[in-house]
């Protein structure tokens, strides 16, 4: 009898994973939600990365992706292109997506503002952060910085009030050897903050 639940257990679990494997193929990606990439031959290129509100993500060695209205195979497929002049023989990447759970407009009355961190950070993704926070402050809750980070070019894109993209230029670098702060602005709701992937020999 024991034998026999115990099968029916592993039955039941192999279904389920079964399940969530589909529906992980079948679904497409949309801005904001996270996406689990591993690439078998280099652990350090491991990371989770944000779908952006232009639909794209970046990827060291891969640039700048388009994820929103792909699925998770597509997805595989151009970061395996994009990065396999990098490796010796063809890259074995894997990845996983954790759709971003959407609330009703009416229940979007709260005291915190979106603001999305991108590239070599190591927790990319979206943020709430309260209103008044600065990109300096922000830059202390992302976890920081890779090894592939480019820290005298970090970015703070935004659109202002006529709808134009914005860029504010950062160098945390010389912040971080004492440089004195000139500017350290608020941040909006929808900011986005671009550590890009460092150049060879920056």
């Amino acid at each position: 009898m024991l034998f026999i639940l115990k099968r029916f257990g592993a039955a039941v679990l192999l279904s389920c994973l079964a399940t969530v494997a589909a529906a992980q193929s079948e679904y497409t990606l949309r801005p904001g939600d996270i996406i689990a990439i591993e690439v078998l031959e280099d652990p350090t290129l491991n990371r989770s990365v944000v779908v952006l509100p232009d639909g794209r993500f970046s990827f060291p060695f891969a640039g700048s992706l388009r994820a929103a209205g792909r699925t998770v195979a597509q997805i595989e497929n151009s970061i395996t292109s994009a990065i396999a002049p990098s490796f010796a023989a063809t890259p074995t990447v894997f990845v996983a997506v954790n759709p971003r759970e959407r609330e009703p407009l009416s229940a979007i009355e709260n005291d915190t503002i979106d603001v999305y961190f991108l590239g070599e950070v190591n927790t990319p993704g979206l943020r709430e952060v309260e209103p008044g926070t600065t990109l300096l402050q922000a830059m202390a809750q992302s976890g920081g910085l890779t090894r592939f980070a480019a820290t005298k070019r970090i970015q703070l894109r935004r659109t202002d009030k006529s709808g134009r993209p914005q860029i504010i230029n950062f160098n945390y670098k010389a912040l971080s050897n004492g440089a004195s702060l000139d500017s350290d602005p608020k941040l909006r709701d929808g900011d986005v903050i671009v550590v890009p992937e460092r150049r060879l020999f920056e």
